[in-house]
């Protein structure tokens, strides 16, 4: 995608008027934004409230985070170098490094040195609906996304007490265990670790893994996963997880934890997979309860 440069210039030369910004930050009357033409970024800096309680840095880090949100700034956007970005808006640059990294860590930007480096607006994060039960690949679709699966592993192996449990199986009952990378237009985004009860999918092992686990359910079996049970806890990324999803050791993930069932309650998958967090945001619809 091609990347945006904004230009900052000082408002005596660009003789712009006063605007306003984004969730209705007070502004400042110094500075202003060149932008292209119908870009409604704010053409001022957020006054920042220097108080006791009230750091700067969170202030430039949720200003900034809004004007993402609002779409006055968007995917592939070059925001401007550090001492000018940090002068414009009247802080130190370790003030704005803290929210650059904070920023960073939401996936909302993305921070890159040498040649052509920079801060960068992030690609939106991927939704992962969790209130409708709906493969990855459905999901990707759904965005606009090329979904892709490179296999890890792929083998036979006796179900230990968690899978069992989950499965409805007894411990050591043979399982299919699949562990795949899933990527979004060839991007990493999920460690996917799933296992089916091999009575029940007798050669699942010997037909293509590299697309769509519940659509070969589906297709091979007549057993499409109607239902499931999902649990969420956020983790952090270890040696081999970073390395898989190419992301920092230590950065966060979301585990997502499922027993997906068939129409007629039959278990058909206990899975444990991991999600990117820079990339994804899970989103879970609600509505209210009756009365008991």
């Amino acid at each position: 995608m091609p990347r945006r440069q904004h230009s900052w210039r000082n408002a005596a030369e660009s003789g712009a008027a006063s605007g306003s910004g984004p969730s209705g930050y007070a502004l400042s009357t110094t500075t202003t934004v060149s932008l292209r033409a119908g870009t409604p970024l704010p053409r001022k800096p957020p006054v920042i409230v220097r108080q006791p309680g009230v750091t700067a840095h969170a202030q430039i880090e949720d200003w900034l985070a809004d004007a993402i949100a609002a779409g006055q700034l968007s995917p592939g956007d070059r925001l401007p170098a550090e001492s000018e970005l940090a002068a414009w808006l009247g802080v130190s640059r370790m003030t704005l490094r803290h929210a650059l990294g904070e920023l960073a860590q939401r996936g909302l930007v993305t921070r890159s040195v040498g040649r052509g480096g920079g801060t960068f607006v992030a690609e939106p994060k991927l939704e992962q609906d969790l209130t409708t039960l709906a493969g990855f690949s459905e999901q990707l679709r759904r965005h606009g996304k090329v979904a892709g699966a490179r296999v890890l592993t792929a083998a036979q192996i006796p179900a230990g007490p968690a899978a069992a449990a989950a499965l409805e199986l007894t411990e050591g009952d043979l399982v299919h265990d699949v562990r795949r990378i899933r990527l979004a237009d060839e991007r990493p985004i999920v460690i996917e670790h799933s296992q089916f009860p091999a009575r029940v999918f007798p050669d699942l092992l010997d037909r293509r893994l590299d697309g769509s686990l519940y659509d070969l359910l589906a297709d091979g079996y007549g057993l499409r996963p109607h239902r499931a049970r999902e649990s969420l806890e956020p983790v952090i990324a270890g040696v081999r997880e970073a390395e898989a999803l190419r992301v920092d050791e230590g950065a966060p993930l979301m585990l997502v934890e499922r027993t997906a069932y068939a129409a007629d309650g039959q278990p058909v998958e206990y899975a444990r997979d991991l999600f990117r967090g820079d990339r994804t945001r899970v989103v879970v619809w609600t509505s209210e309860l009756g009365d008991r």
